[in-house]
């Protein structure tokens, strides 16, 4: 079956500051209040005495941007005078890379001004890391953008570096100059504009996922209508990219937007689940049966964009004009995210828009995000999206769950799964109550007991995902969290090895076994491998208690001697931090085997066997 990323509204500012590329944080001044200078200059600050405010811009770069940085070099300034930007919590600068950064400017008053801005990064000291330098001119009136590179010279060890443009504050004194849609980007992955950090996306490459939900959980929804997830807001031109309130307090640039997440998909192989926006908004709000329709056009047009006829469909047309003229593969469409809260209001809300959706695109499936057959949906949903937060000993308990499943045609995606605390009366506490900050090795094991059971039950589990997915550690929304980071530093979890571990050993056929005992602490299941020859016997052995455990297996077939034997293993609390971000990985051995063999599983442990036939 396949396993793995579910893309969540919690993922460390739904992508900003983390997957996303863009190292400069509040870099179009998007949705916010000028009447607040402290919030509206956030990450932003003055260099040697420059007077900053955001501005309702009178001439907007754009109708999607209104604001501006209003920047006024003081009478009587020297030296190097200007803006800075601290970026997500800071800036890595490598001599190694290249950055590309660019602006608009524009001086609101002509002036004879004609001077050279120096565009650098810089510790937080001062020193210049890497600097270039462009002109600007008084005479420049109207929006001008401007692109140059940055070679640092420097590779410093410490993170609190800056973005900063600067002007001779003597040749530019008294002058005032407005900046819009300000961006920095070091190189990214695939070389893709506007793209990927490479790290973390090549840690998240390393899990060999299958899939990405896009372009969200709750964060599809919105908390008022007009903040809900809108594909045509996100694509484009930067500078035609409003951007919106996120659901958690923080304002999304949407740079990581429809188009992105599809190629995103592209370059790790993976298929993309999307989902549509369904008529609720998580404040409450439900739109009216009778005034559904603009909505599930909406969604009509968010589908086209992404697999539409070019000479059909306008946002077909749209995505051709963006490099991609064929079709991106769609075969999955969520309808909402999580409508067990809006129950009493999904019933009509999933009939008109699946209705819609399944005449307009007969080849795509449906699925259904309220608690499964409760209530009674019309058409019957084929699909339905299952999430559960628990404690580490519910999921080995429950790893049972998909066996009593009816086998009548429905198929289930585990769309959001994690052991997030210890405390089963108080699962959303704090970490005083039992909450986890990062996954544990017991959490790890419990989630591996579970999936255990999605893997014996993959004839109705069609994919599931560990949720949430990213986390920056200066400015967590949630935890614990799949894979955490900071601005130059990635920190996979216990959990993301045993996720890691199950989908690259993933098997085309499932050997039915000698079940394990559904109260018991030892778990496994047996996967046969027919895509290489001599065929794979792939054996998950999960031990969810701190007491070594033996298994016996007795095979039906031949098997060479030895045997690979991939073993998470730990202490019960153990956590990989940023202070010991190796603290538990997997080790790899060789271990005997033979037709019928005994392995001693650790306590609290993963282990992946992979036995050759003989």
């Amino acid at each position: 079956m396949p396993f793995l990323l579910r893309y969540g509204d919690r993922c460390s500012r739904s992508g900003d500051g983390g997957l996303y590329a863009e190292l400069l944080q509040n870099r179009a001044f998007q949705m916010v209040d000028v009447t607040d200078q402290s919030a509206a200059q956030s990450a932003w600050h003055s260099v040697n005495g420059a007077q900053l405010t955001v501005i309702a811009e009178t001439v907007p770069v754009s109708s999607a941007l209104p604001n501006a940085l209003s920047v006024v070099v003081p009478k009587g300034a020297s030296g190097q005078v200007g803006i800075g930007n601290e970026g997500y919590f800071g800036i890595k600068v490598n001599s190694s890379d290249t950055y590309s950064a660019s602006f608009f400017y524009r001086f609101p008053t002509a002036s004879s001004f004609r001077g050279t801005a120096t565009v650098a990064l810089q510790t937080s000291a001062g020193q210049i890391l890497g600097a270039t330098n462009v002109t600007l001119s008084g005479s420049q009136t109207s929006w001008l953008q401007i692109n140059t590179t940055i070679k640092p010279t420097t590779t410093p060890s410490s993170l609190t570096n800056n973005f900063t443009i600067t002007v001779n504050g003597a040749a530019a004194a008294g002058q005032t100059i407005h900046f819009a849609m300000l961006s920095l980007f070091p190189p990214t992955f695939k070389n893709r504009p506007n793209g990927m950090r490479i790290d973390i996306a090549e840690t998240l490459q390393s899990m060999a996922p299958s899939f990405f939900r896009l372009p969200g959980g709750n964060n599809l929804e919105g908390q008022t209508v007009a903040t809900r997830w809108q594909w045509n807001n996100t694509i484009g031109p930067l500078v035609d990219r409003p951007g919106r309130v996120g659901d958690w307090g923080y304002v999304n640039t949407d740079g990581l937007g429809l188009f992105e997440f599809l190629t995103w998909c592209e370059d790790l192989n993976m298929q993309p689940i999307m989902a549509v926006w369904s008529g609720f908004a998580l404040g409450g709000t439900s739109i009216a049966e009778d005034d559904l329709g603009p909505y599930i056009q909406q969604a009509i047009d968010q589908i086209n964009f992404v697999i539409g006829d070019p000479s059909e469909s306008e946002p077909a047309a749209l995505r051709a004009s963006l490099g991609h003229p064929d079709p991106f593969p769609l075969v999955h469409v969520e309808v909402g995210n999580e409508d067990f809260f809006a129950a009493n209001t999904y019933t009509y809300r999933w009939n008109n828009f699946t209705t819609a959706l399944q005449a307009t695109f007969p080849d795509l499936t449906f699925i259904a995000t309220s608690d499964t057959f409760d209530p009674d949906l019309t058409p019957n949903p084929a699909e339905w999206d299952i999430h559960v937060y628990q404690t580490p000993s519910w999921f080995a308990e429950d790893s049972f769950i998909f066996d009593g499943f009816e086998r009548n045609g429905t198929i289930y995606f585990q769309g959001e799964y994690a052991a997030i605390s210890t405390n089963p009366n108080d699962i959303f506490g704090t970490p005083a109550d039992g909450r986890l900050t990062f996954p544990t090795v017991q959490s790890a094991t419990g989630e591996a007991a579970y999936m255990t059971g999605l893997e014996r039950n993959s004839d109705i589990v069609f994919a599931a995902s560990y949720a949430p997915l990213l986390n920056h550690v200066v400015d967590s929304q949630w935890t614990p969290n799949l894979v955490s980071f900071d601005s130059g530093n990635v920190y996979p979890s216990t959990s993301f090895y045993v996720q890691q571990l199950f989908s690259v050993n993933r098997g085309t056929e499932y050997l039915p076994s000698t079940l394990p005992n559904p109260t018991g602490t030892t778990f496994w299941s047996v996967v046969r491998d027919t895509s290489v020859t001599p065929n794979k016997i792939i054996i998950k052995v999960v031990n969810t208690v701190g007491t070594a455990s033996k298994v016996t297996f007795e095979l039906p077939f031949s098997v060479s001697s030895s045997a690979t034997a991939q073993v998470l293993t730990g202490a019960e609390t153990a956590s990989n931090t940023p202070t010991a971000p190796d603290t538990v990985t997997p080790q790899t051995s060789t271990i005997k085997v033979a037709k019928t063999f005994t392995y001693d599983a650790p306590g609290f442990s993963f282990s992946v066997l992979t036995l050759t036939t003989t």
